[in-house]
């Protein structure tokens, strides 16, 4: 059987932004480079686009998307914004922070994109290529990570193009993610409080400092991206807080603990997670059948990647 086609990898200079903004405008999907990780964006204004994204990626119906745009005007024409809100979206726009926030009954956005709720998933991104990007279509762009739903999310555009081979027709390559995580997601209430849907980048305790302590996640309804209970999948077994690799496990290590492949040899939490998807892209393209985990401390930036490392093994 003939294998499907790669997706063209177009550099992101002024010719590659505007060939991307051209294949947007029409509806098509586009990989494209975030802080965070890749994304497969398509404009959030048209039920086509977004189907585009779903058909792509394989994605459930019920697990909403993500919406980029280039300014807090934007962002306001889409979703409403209490003072504190505002406060904390100031503080860290443009940036990996997502917010759920109440929808606008009007806004102009696919019922695909927020899958049924009343409320919408907003980020700034602080990427350069996206920002430029945004500003050249001139509309939001609905981009959940540009990989198989469920998969491994990319951090550069070669695991995008392996990922949806045959499904999109370009990566904008930006680089190597410098973040290499998905964004934090937080939700803000219209009773002033807030819940940490996701954790990511930007941890609790920094949003908190800004507008007091979050309430706990009751996880009933998938209302972000991430909250599925099996996700990020290199489809192989994990075995996690593993000191060393057993017969046929391909080792993924952390600070003294060596590997087939290092998240940091130093021990650095920011440095792991910028190469958190590099590593589980590598263990399942390796001939082991097996992947085993150096344990990662459960603090700060750590949380977020053990709560990955979670998923995948689920």
């Amino acid at each position: 059987m003939t294998a499907p086609d790669l997706p063209q990898i177009v550099q992101a200079d002024s010719a590659g932004i505007a060939h991307a903004a051209e294949l947007l405008r029409a509806g098509e999907p586009v990989a494209v480079p975030t802080e965070t990780v890749y994304g497969l964006a398509a404009r959030a204004d048209r039920d086509d686009a977004v189907a585009a994204i779903y058909r792509a990626k394989g994605r459930p119906d019920f697990n909403p998307l993500i919406v980029h745009v280039p300014d807090l005007e934007s962002a306001e024409r889409l979703a409403r914004f209490s003072e504190p809100v505002r406060r904390v979206a100031m503080h860290f726009w443009p940036g990996p922070l997502t917010l759920v926030l109440p929808l606008r009954p009007y806004a102009r956005i696919a019922p695909a994109v927020t899958a049924g709720l009343a409320t919408i998933a907003l980020r700034m991104p602080a990427h350069p290529v996206m920002h430029r990007l945004l500003e050249e279509v001139g509309f939001p762009l609905a981009a959940p990570s540009a990989n198989r739903s469920g998969g491994v999310s990319p951090t550069e555009a070669a695991h995008v193009a392996r990922s949806l081979a045959g499904r999109i027709p370009m990566v904008l390559d930006g680089g190597t993610c410098t973040r290499g995580i998905e964004s934090t997601i937080a939700a803000f209430r219209d009773d002033g409080s807030w819940q940490l849907l996701r954790p990511g980048p930007i941890a609790q305790f920094e949003i908190a400092s800004l507008c007091g302590d979050a309430k706990a996640a009751d996880g009933r309804v998938i209302e972000a991206p991430g909250q599925l209970a099996s996700h990020y999948a290199p489809g192989k077994p994990m075995r996690l807080n593993a000191a060393r690799a057993g017969e046929g496990e391909f080792m993924i290590g952390f600070g003294t603990v060596a590997g087939d492949c290092s998240l940091s040899p130093q021990g650095d939490l920011a440095e792991a997670a910028a190469r958190l998807y590099a590593c589980l892209h590598e263990a399942a393209a390796a001939g082991q059948g097996m992947i085993a985990v150096a344990p990662i401390p459960d603090e700060g930036i750590g949380l977020a990647i053990n709560d990955r490392l979670r998923r995948a093994a689920a």
